[in-house]
């Protein structure tokens, strides 16, 4: 079990279904385009989540969870529909706006962890602050160092990601993904390179994090990981069951 530091505790709050949802899709369509005619991704996907859920998408490979995640992030935009995360209209923002939005608003961890190599832990946390010039250089440095004890990982903070190993470097990356503080935390596949004990440490971290009022979307196509949310949603051939 991962502990939350008491000073970075915050009340558990519980989920309010007949507030604003925090994620919001609507009639979402999507296709790529190859030499062989549009191949359909997504068909029509119509989604909410609430703020302080904690929900698990699942569905075998190629089913469109993958584009549903760059539709949730800005990465990719819809043919059709709208997107709504936290109130603002995702799909009306052009690629520069949606980069913006994201670094305050959004913390995503990927299953490859995609530290830099070259710099220590600390520094690849305080990078999101840099890149979205929030706190003072002294605060950043400060706040990554509380965010690495908060994930069991500040005992390592000024080694390289190489000198630690794949589940240390992804709590690494779940630090990283919090470092501005965001309302919501995408998930994609993020126990995919775990072992068995590490992949419940994280989940547990993330069900904290859920109680402690984020919001998460976790990705992932293995049904056991995707019991530990709060509800599932299964997408098959681009459509959500």
């Amino acid at each position: 079990m991962i502990t939350i530091p008491e000073q970075l505790r915050i009340p558990e709050q519980p989920i309010d279904p007949s507030a604003t949802p925090m994620i919001a899709l609507h009639s979402l369509y999507k296709s790529y385009h190859t030499s062989a005619g549009p191949i359909p991704a997504l068909r029509g996907v119509d989604l909410e989540v609430q703020p302080g859920e904690f929900v698990a998408v699942i569905g075998k490979s190629g089913a469109g969870k993958s584009t549903l995640v760059n539709m949730i992030t800005g990465i990719d935009r819809p043919d059709q529909g709208k997107i709504y995360i936290n109130g603002a209209a995702i799909h009306e923002m052009d690629e520069d706006q949606r980069a913006r939005w994201r670094g305050t608003n959004m913390g995503v961890v990927f299953q490859f962890f995609q530290l830099l190599p070259s710099i220590n832990l600390v520094n690849n946390v305080v990078i999101p602050m840099e890149f979205c010039r929030l706190y003072s250089a002294s605060d950043r440095k400060k706040r990554a160092l509380r965010l690495l004890e908060q994930v069991g990982i500040e005992d390592h903070a000024f080694k390289k990601p190489s000198h630690i190993s794949g589940g240390q470097q992804q709590r690494v990356a779940i630090a990283r993904a919090l470092a501005n503080d965001p309302s919501i935390l995408i998930a994609d596949e993020p126990t995919g390179n775990l072992d068995s004990k590490t992949a419940a440490e994280i989940l547990d971290l993330f069900c904290e994090l859920a109680d402690q009022g984020k919001t998460l979307l976790m990705v992932t196509h293995d049904h056991s990981i995707a019991s530990r949310a709060n509800r599932i949603i299964e997408i098959v051939d681009g459509e959500v069951r």
